[in-house]
């Protein structure tokens, strides 16, 4: 085989562009003694690759018992016993259905509760009303760097 055509093939298999025939060529050539010597260096990898195609795997692989899951095992019963004693205390203290619903028999003052109640839920409402005006000026801010 010449020389050229060899250095060639080194060149593309480096460059990862050699065929599969190619790549025989080149271990064939490799495999020969008598290597150019620029090309020495490259016949212990090439040597290797075919050494290593032959390699088996000999020693056995020993199987370990399976484990059972305990831990599922746990959490479904830490769940049954969690419920069960739900069960059990609210069926030992039975809830009382006491409805004062804050019912006003004078309907002055049933005005300036209902007045109060709704200056609170204004106040909470305003509260995430003022934290979304920094929303609005970072989506101007994003719309102008990102156009």
């Amino acid at each position: 085989m010449e020389f050229n055509s060899i250095n060639k093939l080194v060149e593309k298999y480096f460059s990862g562009e050699t065929s599969i025939a190619e790549e025989k060529q080149l271990k064939d050539y490799f495999s020969q003694p008598d290597v150019a010597p620029h090309l020495e260096q490259y016949r212990a990898m090439f040597g290797y690759f075919t050494q290593a195609k032959q390699e088996q795997f000999t020693k056995t692989v020993p199987l370990q018992p399976r484990k059972r899951n305990y831990v599922a095992w746990i959490s479904v019963a830490a769940s049954v016993a969690l419920l069960f004693g739900l069960f059990t205390f609210l069926n030992q203290h039975p809830q009382t259905h006491e409805h004062d619903l804050g019912t006003f028999e004078d309907p002055e003052v049933a005005y300036r509760e209902t007045q109060k109640a709704l200056e609170l839920v204004s106040e909470n409402v305003n509260v995430g009303v003022k934290g979304m005006s920094y929303m609005k000026e970072y989506e101007k801010t994003t719309k102008t760097i990102f156009r």
